[in-house]
């Protein structure tokens, strides 16, 4: 096995580790991720979505999950801080009608108290007091987070003892802010789906994408390390780790005190 042609080819996906919005597309099929989540948020979300709903997406990225559901876009709002996806959204979503927003603070939403049905968040920042102030009442705030467990098994691989980016990210902590700001819990559930990787190449991708779970990863500097997950690899015939989710649907009460 030439380690050096390895490597050229993975400095090459370090260099196009790029992307706008949430979009995996350069390692489709040489990845596989979340097939094991015993839920389906797009589902849940649509269980109780009408089309007279005032929907708001908070941390919509590149809009991608939001259009998905096709809801009524004069119903439509979506909030977005990311530089690169805040200039994506104002391309695609402003034109269709939808009321999106720049922020980069979750804690002041730029909206008035109390005008929506219904708050998303998929895998975003969130303000459990901020989304209760802009909920009417009976209004429902329905997420899918990581959690702080996500990826730990690859980050090892590269990056041993490297903190963990969120460690407050536990479904039992985010139910203690969600009652605690007045809310009612709906559903909650766990789990930690697998993820596979087929070729380093695409985990090096996935690696400088993932920044803020590989801080400071490059292929010069975890070489060694790479070529122990190639070895790895080809024993296995994949690379194996845990991801950490939790699902939250939650409502405002009809009466408040």
């Amino acid at each position: 096995m030439d380690f050096e042609i390895l490597k050229e080819q993975w400095l090459q996906e370090e260099h196009v580790a790029h992307i706008q919005g949430w979009d995996f597309s350069h390692i489709h099929g040489r990845y596989e991720v979340g097939r094991d989540i015993p839920w389906n948020y797009e589902a849940i979300v649509r269980r109780f979505l009408l089309n007279s709903s005032k929907l708001l997406d908070i941390d919509t990225g590149g809009g991608e999950f939001l259009l998905g559901l096709n809801h009524p876009y004069k119903n439509t709002s979506a909030t977005e801080g990311y530089p690169p996806n805040v200039a994506l959204c104002k391309t695609i979503l402003l034109p269709l009608g939808i009321d999106f927003r720049e922020t980069t603070d979750v804690r002041q939403l730029p909206f008035s108290d109390s005008i929506f049905d219904m708050v998303i968040n998929r895998h975003g920042d969130f303000s459990a007091e901020e989304i209760f102030r802009v909920l009417k009442p009976n209004g429902l705030f329905i997420t899918q987070q990581v959690g702080a467990k996500n990826d730990r098994e690859l980050v090892e691989l590269l990056l041993p003892n490297t903190r963990i980016p969120y460690p407050e990210q536990y479904l039992e902590k985010a139910i203690k802010k969600f009652t605690n700001a007045g809310f009612e819990i709906l559903e909650s559930q766990e789990a930690f789906p697998k993820i596979k990787f087929y070729d380093v190449g695409a985990l090096v991708w996935f690696a400088r994408i993932i920044e803020w779970e590989f801080p400071n990863f490059s292929v010069n500097k975890c070489f060694h390390r790479l070529c122990k997950v190639q070895k790895l690899l080809d024993e296995k015939g994949v690379i194996e780790a845990s991801t950490h989710r939790f699902l939250l649907v939650t409502k405002k009460p009809a009466q408040i005190g």
